[in-house]
């Protein structure tokens, strides 16, 4: 019976290190595409499924919004901010129609609140992309969240090539957002830039799919760039919203302000990435121009990478989906 337990002992261990070391490989492989620092180194709506989309429903902690009461919160009381967000979001009209509340605020610290616990004020900001701050900080007892209608909360990344629509998703990576809306509110975006574009190769057809029996590259599909002004106070942004990379997905590298736009769908990356936002399906083509720029090889780790020749940079600025 000793003998038996011995050898059950030693099999349990074989395959605990067989999973180690499994796992130590992947993080290998991600560190090593996109970067030769430990977290440096993709636009359809379609990465975002409507179910998908439903369950990202997330605010900033110790933040509380301003703006035009839709809902009182000393009549209405939730149990999360997550309710309380979807109760936003139920005051849309239809498939991505106009929102009656575009913002909210949830009182969730019970003892920081008092009798004001479970407070759900529904809102309605006057201008979506430079929402009504009241207050913030760690003393601030609120949570808050916007809530962006199918037409509102598109930014443009404008290039030398094309201005580059992307629809933010602030219920899915509010932190992410909320410092996308910082930068927008700048006058100029000095150092945001575009500085590694990658075609698709032969490894992806024209719509990202990933064709059989092919690699996962080099080149592996892709633009990445900085979105970090000279003089703002850049700081890590948690990990959000981490869905599976599909062609158009904006996603950080890392904690960022490294970033990166995919020109395919990276199944094998899994959920490794806060996405932030989507590139518009119409824009894609603005992206492709420049994954065909002029490039220089470097090696990151030992992976070939392509450089841009000269980096293309970027201004942020409002736009609509129509605009």
């Amino acid at each position: 019976m000793g003998r038996r337990q011995n050898l059950s002992a030693f099999f349990l261990l074989f395959l605990f290190l067989i999973g180690a070391i499994s796992c130590s490989a992947v993080y290998l492989f991600l560190t090593v595409v996109f970067g030769p620092s430990a977290e440096s180194l993709p636009s359809t709506d379609r990465h975002l499924g409507a179910a998908e989309e439903e369950q990202c429903c997330g605010g900033v902690e110790h933040l509380e919004l301003w703006g035009d009461a839709v809902k009182w919160g000393s009549q209405f009381r939730v149990n999360s901010s997550e309710e309380c967000c979807l109760a936003c979001k139920r005051t849309c009209s239809g498939q991505g129609g106009v929102c009656l509340c575009n913002s909210w605020v949830y009182c969730g610290d019970r003892k920081a609140c008092g009798p004001r616990f479970g407070e759900c004020w529904l809102k309605r900001q006057k201008d979506a992309l430079n929402p009504d701050r009241r207050d913030s900080g760690d003393l601030v007892m609120w949570t808050s969240g916007l809530v962006f209608h199918k037409e509102e909360g598109i930014v443009g990344m404008e290039t030398d090539h094309g201005i580059l629509r992307i629809k933010l998703l602030p219920e899915c990576a509010p932190h992410s957002v909320a410092y996308i809306l910082e930068l927008l509110a700048l006058p100029h975006c000095v150092g945001c830039q575009i500085h590694r574009a990658e075609s698709r190769g032969s490894f992806w057809d024209s719509e990202g799919n990933h064709i059989k029996k092919t690699s996962y590259g080099p080149p592996f599909a892709l633009v990445q760039g900085t979105l970090e002004s000279h003089g703002s106070m850049f700081k890590d942004i948690p990990k959000e919203y981490c869905p599976t990379i599909s062609r158009g997905s904006v996603a950080w590298v890392g904690s960022g302000p490294e970033f990166f736009i995919s020109l395919a769908d990276h199944k094998e990356w899994r959920n490794a990435y806060t996405v932030f936002g989507s590139v518009l399906s119409e824009d894609m083509e603005i992206l492709e121009k420049i994954a065909q720029l002029p490039t220089k090889s470097e090696i990151w780790n030992n992976i070939k990478v392509s450089i841009l020749e000269n980096p293309v940079s970027l201004r942020l600025r409002r736009m609509n989906k129509k605009s």
